[in-house]
Parts: structure tokens; sequence; C-alpha cells
């Protein structure tokens, strides 16, 4: 009769023993659990700069320095670009970008243009399709410095009715059609760029400045802000 109590006893502790064992066993293994999920979220990189395809709308001022100067006042200028980053470093990066421009503009009257010139219509509206390439450097983390070039097509449209345009406008011009308005013109621009990438990480923020040339149609120059999103 000892000897099973002593058994009993025995058999008792022992499993007592091995519950607490595998309990505190379980309590490590849990503990073990969250380090490892907390260690994974620490070594995930939070990605606040994005680079790849994005949006830009661009909004800003433009205005002529050559020929149109005298006749042309400032206007505004506002795009809108598709576009990829192909190349990402850490120090530097490239993209190639679609661009639609459009120009807005006032001047003085076809009269007052009468034996001076330019001949081109007072009142303007030009529209751009332009393809370019784009590199930065960055400076910080965040900022980043560089250039972009380009070409394409400057249309402008005649505004004014055509009948008017040829029987008002140019017979007091004493000219024939000069064709400015109503042909498109091989264009080719390029400038400085800044962007700054926000702490939201899908958006920069930037800053354009833009010499153009078209061909048969006049030197020109723009300063545009941008923001910018980056899928």
């Amino acid at each position: 009769m000892k000897t099973s109590r002593i058994l009993l006893g025995l058999a008792l502790g022992l499993t007592t023993r091995t519950a607490l064992a595998e309990d505190y066993s379980d309590l490590d293994s849990k503990d073990e659990g969250k380090k490892s999920v907390q260690d994974r979220i620490r070594a995930e990189p939070v990605r606040e700069i994005n680079r790849g395809f994005y949006l830009k709308a661009n909004v800003g001022g433009a205005f002529y320095l050559g020929q149109f100067a005298g006749a042309v006042s400032g206007g505004t200028s506002t795009a809108l670009a598709v576009g990829q980053d192909f190349l990402d470093r850490e120090k530097t990066s490239m993209a190639w970008e679609f661009a639609f421009f459009q120009g807005i503009h006032n001047g003085v009257t076809y009269d007052q243009q009468a034996g001076v010139g330019p001949y081109v219509e007072g009142d303007l509206r030009t529209y751009t399709f332009a393809a370019l390439i784009e590199w930065n450097g960055y400076l910080g983390r965040r900022l980043g410095v560089g250039g972009r070039v380009g070409g394409g097509v400057l249309f402008s449209p005649l505004l004014m009715e055509r009948t008017y345009y040829e029987d008002e406008v140019l017979r007091a011009w004493g000219i024939e059609d000069p064709g400015l308005h109503g042909q498109p013109h091989p264009i080719v621009q390029g400038g400085p760029n800044l962007e700054y990438y926000t702490k939201l990480a899908h958006f920069s923020l930037g800053l354009d400045a833009d010499v153009f040339y078209a061909i048969g149609w006049d030197l020109g120059m723009s300063v545009t802000g941008n923001m910018k999103y980056t899928f």
C-alpha cells in the first residue's frame, strides 16, 4: 500500500512538472513569435520615395523672347504628362515623359501690328505635344536637381473667322498669309528642373524651367510648378 502511494505521488509530481514546463515553453514560443513579427516589421523598408510610372500636372507662366515679345504679352502655361522612371539609383534617376502643353496669351490688335509685325493673331492659343528625357541627381534623400530635353510639335489655331482674317486682317497688313496659324511647327525645348519628394509616399512637388524654340514660330520660355503622383 505504501509503495503504491509513493509511486502515485511520483507520477503526479512528474506530470505536474511536465505540464509546467510545457506552459513555460508555450509562453516562450509566443514571445518569440511576437518578437519575430516585430523584427520582420522593423526589417521591412518603409518606402516613402516612389519611382516608376507617374502622372504630372504643371501650372505657371510663359513669355516670348523673340519677334513676338513686343506684340504678345506673357501668359499662362499648363501641362499634363505621363512618364516613367527607367533608371532608379541612390544618387541619380532618369525618366521618359510624354507631355501636352497649352499656352494662353493676349496681345495687341492687328491694326497696331500693321507695317511692323510680327504678323500673328493678338490672342494666342498654343498646343504642344512633346516627348522628353529627364535626368536628376540627388542632393539629399528627398531633393533632386537635374534637367530635361525634348522635342515635338506646336500648333496654334486661328481663333477668328477665316474669311474675316483674310478680308480684313491680311488686307490691313498688306501681306499674304504668313502661315503662322493652322499648321504644325516643330519644336525643341529643355531646361533645369527641381523635385522634392514629400512624406506622402506617392507625391512629389517640382519646378520646371523650359526654353523652347518652334521653327517658323518664335523663341520662348516657361516656368511652371508641378505636382507628380507616382504609382
